[in-house]
């Protein structure tokens, strides 16, 4: 019996490839433990426990980005937190470390390291975080999903996919019954091709006001909207035809399912899913922080998969513009949509889980 502990959290780009990780092992050894470290403040204090593992939590550490008050209280906290998980590595016997980045990495790296267990990391953004730029100079053992991800000695794995979307991509009667589906749940037109319109669970303003203010120009060229605005949008539903508005859609396997065109932020995981699944889309790179979106989508657009858009430039005249001009492509849609396909690794969590049980076998 094997017992594992997967360290991660925070944001969905962490949790949903551990949790995907997590569901691969099981699936293959039903008997195996398996431990999740997160925080309290993560989402993982939410999805963890509803997707039925363990989760241990451990203080919420960031890392002092200057010298203050919190930067002196860093190092006892680290301390504190590394020497809780050296002591549960020791007593629960843990065999492998496997890091998602996120608070919770760093100091389970770092416990892995002081007990003598391998490491292994995940690194889903092309630029990584500091946590899993730490790790790798503790282990050999490191998978990212994009193949210009700058970290040394790692191997291309993908994105472990949600159950949901992974059987989609394995299976075209499941992906037809949930297109269905979707357009029963969501009250689309089933005699109109989808766009997608999705900024992520909070939303993103940019590309919220650039689809609803020329909305009606996508409507008159026979397509059909379905506009997840996020948690924090203050827009109201003008109630057109052909055009659904939701706040938040916990069923995105049946969105994406419909889905002919996606307009996107280009998160690691959005990424990922739209190639996999082959769906053209539009991504809007999230333009505050380090980037890493523009980089997530790089390899996607380099093969014809995907348009990239800044920000400040997705406005309702690049949608009455460009968008429309590429909704009546229909042979420009079929070749990005294969392209996309050509870029997706639907088996990422099986390639993952191949790796892990290589560090174990060789400790």
């Amino acid at each position: 019996m094997t017992v594992y502990l997967l360290a991660g959290g925070g944001t969905a780009g962490h949790v949903n490839p551990l949790l995907a990780t997590a569901d691969a092992i099981r699936q293959n050894e039903p008997d195996a433990v398996i431990i999740v470290v997160g925080t309290r403040e993560g989402l993982e204090a939410r999805l963890v426990p509803a997707r039925g593992y363990e989760l241990v939590t451990i203080a919420k550490l960031p890392f002092p980005r200057r010298l203050n008050r919190r930067a002196f209280a860093f190092l006892p906290g680290m301390r504190r937190s590394i020497a809780e998980l050296a002591g549960l590595i020791r007593s629960r016997g843990v065999d492998v470390v496997v890091g998602f980045g996120g608070y919770a990495a760093a100091p389970a790296y770092l416990a892995a390291r002081g007990t003598h267990v391998p490491i292994v990391i995940h690194e889903a953004n092309a630029r990584p975080g500091l946590a899993n730029r730490l790790g790798t100079l503790l282990t050999r053992y490191v998978a990212v999903v994009f193949v210009n991800t700058p970290l040394r000695g790692a191997v291309v794995t993908g994105l472990p996919l949600r159950r949901e979307i992974a059987r989609l991509a394995d299976d075209s009667a499941a992906r037809a019954g949930a297109a269905r589906e979707a357009i029963e749940l969501f009250g689309l037109d089933a005699d109109r091709p989808t766009v997608l319109v999705t900024g992520g669970s909070l939303g993103a303003n940019r590309i919220n006001e650039g689809i609803s203010q020329a909305v009606q120009s996508i409507i008159d060229a026979g397509w059909q909207v379905l506009h997840i605005w996020g948690d924090k949008s203050d827009l109201r539903d003008p109630e057109l035809a052909h055009y659904r508005v939701l706040r938040y859609c916990d069923r995105m396997d049946l969105a994406l399912a419909a889905a002919t065109l996606a307009v996107a932020r280009a998160g690691s995981a959005t990424v990922a899913e739209l190639s996999v699944l082959g769906i053209a889309s539009i991504l809007v790179p999230y333009p505050v922080g380090n980037g890493e979106q523009r980089f997530n989508a790089a390899d996607l657009v380099a093969a014809g998969g995907a348009v990239l858009v800044e920000d400040a430039k997705f406005t309702p005249d690049y949608v009455r513009g460009e968008l429309l001009a590429l909704l009546g492509n229909a042979a420009g849609l079929e070749r990005m949509r294969s392209a996309a396909s050509g870029v997706g690794m639907p088996d990422g969590a099986e390639r993952l889980v191949a790796l892990i049980r290589k560090a174990i076998s060789r400790a």
